[in-house]
C-alpha cells in the first residue's frame, strides 16, 4: 500500500509547535504530509507547501488585502474562501488522501468551509477547541466530517494537548488508509426516516429497490441526517428520492434545534431529481430532552423518546402550519413529484388504538395539505398506515412507472 498524504491546514505563524507535531506523528506513522498556512499577520518558522499568499490569491484576493481591512474576522474569511478553493482543487489534482484543520473558533471556522468543499468519503478531520459546542452550525457540517476536542491547546504544548493531537493524527492516517469510497456504479436512491420503532417501510423498500439494481442509503432524519440528505440531494447524488420522513420541517418551523434547516424538502426538487415525498411522523416536533421544555410547550401532550430527545405531540392549528410548509417547500420542485398521503397514519404511534392516535388531527392535516398542493406536484392519497405493505406498494408503481418513462434513470 501507498503512503498516503495528509493536508495540514492551520495559522503556522501563532501554532507552529502544534501542527509541526500533529505533521511529525503522521510522519513516524508512515504517511506523507503537505503543509497549508492560513495565517495573516505572522509568518511561520519554516516556509510551508502552501504559503498565505497562495491561499488568499486561490480566494481572488491578498494578504495585503486581507491586513488592509483591520478586521480579523474579514480577514479570516478571505483565507477561509482561499483554502477551500485550493484543498478543492488539490484534491481534484490528486494532491491528498485526506485533511486535518487545526484551530480554535477562527480556525474552526475556516475549517468547516474547507471540509464542506470536499466529496463525501475524503477523510476530513477537525481539532478544536469548540467541538460538539453549540456555536457549531450544523448547516455548517460537512456529511462525514470528524472532529476532536482539542483538550488544552489554546496556547502552547502540554502532555494534555499531545495525547489529543496524537490520536488525531492517528485517526485522519488511519482514515486515509482504511477509507471504502462511495461507489457511485449503481444509481443511488436516497432515503430518510426514523428507527423501525416508529416508520418500517425501508424494511420493504430497501431490499425491492436494491433488487431493481440500485443501491438505497436511508438517513436518520434528526437534524444532522436531515442535512446531509439535502446536501447530497443538491449535488445530484440521487437517481431519485424517497422522503418519507420530513419532521425536520415541523421541528424547524416550531424552533426545535434538532433541525436539518430551512431548506429541507427542497433540494431534490431544486435538482429536479425524481422525489416521492410522504410526511412520516409530521405530528412530532423533537426537541432536547435533558434541556428545559420552552414554555410554549407546557400544555402540550409529550412523549419521552429517550435521555436526548422529547417528543412534542402537536395540536390541530400547529398541524395545519406544517402542512402548508409542505406545500411551500414542495413548490419550488422542478422534476417529478408525487406526494403520498396516507389516510390511516404517518407514524407507528398514531394508528388507531395506539397512544398518539387522533383521527381528527390527521385528517385535518390531511385536508389541509391536499387543499395546499401546489399544481407541479402529483398527489396520491393512500387508504392504508404509512407502514402497512400497501403504502411500500404504492411507492413501487409510481417508482415502475417513473422508470418506464425515463423519468429515473437506471
Amino acid at each position: 500500500m501507498s503512503a498516503k498524504t495528509i493536508l495540514v491546514i492551520g495559522t503556522y505563524d501563532t501554532k507552529n509547535d502544534e501542527l509541526s507535531f500533529l505533521a511529525g506523528v503522521i510522519r513516524d506513522q508512515g504517511g506523507k504530509v503537505l503543509t497549508m498556512d492560513v495565517s495573516v499577520l505572522g509568518d511561520p518558522q519554516q516556509p510551508a507547501d502552501y504559503s498565505k499568499h497562495d491561499v488568499a490569491e486561490e480566494g481572488g484576493s491578498s494578504i495585503a488585502a486581507a491586513i488592509a481591512s483591520g478586521e480579523e474576522n474579514d480577514a479570516m474569511q478571505i483565507m477561509a474562501a482561499g483554502a477551500s478553493r485550493l484543498t478543492a482543487r488539490l484534491y481534484l489534482e490528486g494532491k491528498f488522501d485526506g485533511v486535518i484543520v487545526l484551530g480554535g473558533t477562527m480556525g474552526t471556522d475556516l475549517a468547516l468551509d474547507v471540509t464542506t468543499a470536499l466529496p463525501l468519503g475524503v477523510p476530513k478531520y477537525i481539532v478544536s477547541t469548540v467541538a460538539y459546542s453549540p456555536l457549531l452550525p450544523g448547516a455548517r457540517m460537512a456529511a462525514d466530517t470528524q472532529m476532536i476536542l482539542w483538550a488544552g491547546g489554546l496556547f502552547g504544548m502540554n502532555s494534555v494537548c499531545k495525547a489529543t493531537l496524537s490520536q488525531a493524527a492517528g485517526a485522519v492516517l488511519g482514515a486515509a488508509k482504511a477509507v471504502i469510497p462511495p461507489d457511485f456504479g449503481k444509481p443511488l436512491i436516497g432515503m430518510t426516516s426514523l428507527g423501525t420503532s416508529a416508520l418500517k417501510y425501508m424494511v420493504t423498500l430497501k431490499p425491492a429497490l436494491e433488487e431493481r439494481g440500485y443501491e438505497v442509503v436511508v438517513f436518520h432524519a434528526t437534524g444532522m441526517g436531515g442535512r446531509a440528505f439535502e446536501t447530497l440531494a443538491a449535488q445530484g447524488a440521487f437517481a431519485c428520492v424517497f422522503d418519507f420522513c420530513t419532521q425536520e420541517l415541523g421541528n424547524h418551523i416550531n424552533g426545535s434545534s434538532v433541525t436539518a434547516g430551512e431548506s429541507r424538502l427542497t433540494a431534490a426538487g431544486l435538482n429536479a431529481t425524481p422525489q416521492l415525498v410522504a410526511p412520516g411522523c409530521y405530528d412530532l416536533v423533537d426537541i432536547v430532552g435533558w434541556e428545559p421544555v420552552p414554555e410554549k410547550w407546557a400544555n402540550h401532550q409529550k412523549r419521552p423518546h429517550n435521555r436526548l430527545l422529547l417528543n412534542i405531540i402537536l395540536n390541530a392549528d400547529e398541524r395545519i402550519e406544517v402542512a402548508h410548509a409542505h406545500a411551500r417547500q414542495l413548490a419550488v420542485a422542478k422534476g417529478p413529484t408525487a406526494l403520498l398521503l396516507p389516510e390511516r397514519g404517518l407514524g407507528e404511534w398514531d394508528r388507531e388504538g395506539a397512544e398518539l392516535h387522533d383521527m381528527a388531527g390527521l385528517t385535518g392535516f390531511l385536508h389541509a395539505l391536499e387543499a395546499a398542493c401546489p399544481p407541479n406536484v402529483t398527489l396520491h392519497r393512500v387508504d392504508c398506515h404509512i407502514n402497512d405493505a400497501e403504502f411500500a406498494d404504492k411507492a413501487l408503481e409510481i417508482f415502475d412507472g417513473w422508470r418506464a418513462d425515463g423519468r429515473v434513470a437506471g
